[in-house]
């Protein structure tokens, strides 16, 4: 996943997309088998969505955030509706939003529910395991509820001191943060993100119980970002 975070205008965007394409050509990166998931801000979200009907990648996009709220007098919101027609994924609780934005516990499961009530994918990003065991996802009765989706849940891991900071988590220390995930919530997938490159990639893709990464600042580079595929 290619988490943009608040940068690149929808020019940019156009330009990020056609460099991505004419690599994948260029190189012949095999994307067979891996799930390719670009996170743009709102204001690009549309034109990026353009975009892929006439370059004919195999990408998937996810929006940064959700509304908590249904549609309505909610001035500046973006709903599970509206995302809905733009993406399949939706990015929940990131550490930036809890950091910077003050989204607690509550508002994080308030923002999986309207995910899975759109039938967009959440990715939930946690830095501690308690925020897993705090989270709605835990609930037996919201176990069984998201059995009647067709989608699912993706967790994310990302501890606070590896993110930007280009000193990532061990990759022993991730998968052992992974497992316990999967000992609360079930097989569920789980990422792991915080200072992944194309050069460590392999390391953590390749531990059992990390299923891919979510990518921050590396991401903004078209041609890195595709070697980071290359080599998960």
């Amino acid at each position: 996943i290619a988490n943009w975070k608040s940068n690149k205008t929808i020019k940019e965007t156009e330009e990020w997309l056609h460099s991505f394409s004419d690599g994948v050509k260029r190189k012949g990166v095999n994307v067979e088998g891996k799930t390719v998931i670009v996170a743009p801000s709102f204001t690009s979200l549309e034109h990026a969505h353009y975009c892929l009907g006439n370059l004919k990648l195999s990408l998937k996009f996810a929006a940064q955030d959700i509304s908590p709220f249904d549609e309505g007098a909610h001035t500046g919101e973006v709903n599970g509706r509206q995302i809905k027609e733009l993406a399949d994924y939706v990015i929940v609780g990131h550490s930036e939003r809890r950091k910077n934005f003050g989204e607690d516990e509550e508002m994080v499961n308030q923002k999986i529910e309207h995910s899975l009530k759109q039938e967009l994918t959440p990715i939930v990003c946690v830095s501690i395991l308690e925020q897993t065991q705090k989270s709605k996802l835990k609930s037996q009765n919201y176990n069984s509820k998201l059995k009647s989706y067709e989608n699912k849940v993706v967790i994310a891991y990302e501890p606070l001191f590896a993110i930007g900071s280009g000193k990532p988590d061990t990759p022993e220390n991730a998968n052992e943060f992974a497992k316990s995930i999967k000992n609360e919530l079930g097989e569920i997938p789980v990422l792991y993100g915080g200072s992944v490159k194309s050069d460590n990639v392999k390391s953590f893709t390749s531990m059992p119980h990390i299923g891919g990464v979510l990518v921050g600042g590396a991401s903004l580079d078209p041609l890195e970002f595709l070697k980071i595929i290359k080599n998960a």
